[in-house]
């Protein structure tokens, strides 16, 4: 892991990659959804435990359920996007745990009341969700991340009866540079951050 990745590489990644509001009328193939997956797995998460869900919702009937879940502005450009991604986040992760994470009883670590899980699926779900989007990215996707849609509605509609909740939504394709904002500035390392 000593290599650094080229300027290309970071471009695509990093600097010149955009948060996508349109897209191009190009399908994104269920292969492709695969392989992103098969890259966003190894993303790091506390005990290996790995509590992301995904539904990647991309016929007319998924669509259709989606639909009365998002706010006023995500709505349109949601049901044009190719897929949307609901990351999602399991809060009974640990029954996987002695599969994920056989060398010890880590699933005890985690028994008790699902809401005492709560806490680390989200964060380490998020985690996998910022996963998926630098994979797509690499897979020469575009990625359009973003809350603004009800969050109970869309775990009625694709979750119900199950420990899985809903964190954020992902539009990915092929994104469409007509519906980009300009660049956004960002903070200074010092103005962010601190060496100690």
């Amino acid at each position: 892991m000593s290599n650094v990745l080229n300027d290309t590489a970071l471009d695509q990644l990093f600097r010149t990659a955009r948060t996508q509001n349109a897209f191009q009328d190009k399908p994104v193939e269920d292969a492709q959804l695969r392989a992103l997956y098969d890259l966003l797995k190894w993303a790091p998460t506390a005990a290996n435990g790995s509590p992301a869900r995904f539904v990647f919702v991309k016929s007319p009937e998924a669509k259709a359920k989606l639909a009365p879940a998002l706010s006023e502005g995500n709505h349109d450009k949601t049901l044009a996007a190719p897929v949307t991604v609901i990351i999602g986040f399991d809060e009974d992760f640990h029954e996987k745990l002695p599969f994920l994470f056989p060398h010890t009883d880590a699933k005890a670590w985690f028994d008790g009341p699902r809401e005492g899980r709560t806490e680390g699926a989200f964060r380490n779900g998020s985690l996998q969700g910022g996963y998926l989007i630098l994979a797509a990215r690499a897979l020469g996707l575009d990625a359009g991340p973003m809350s603004g849609f009800d969050n109970a509605k869309v775990d009625e509609a694709f979750f119900k009866g199950t420990a899985i909740k809903s964190n954020f939504l992902v539009n990915l394709g092929y994104g469409d540079p007509s519906g980009l904002f300009p660049r956004l500035p960002r903070l200074s390392f010092d103005e962010a951050a601190r060496i100690e």
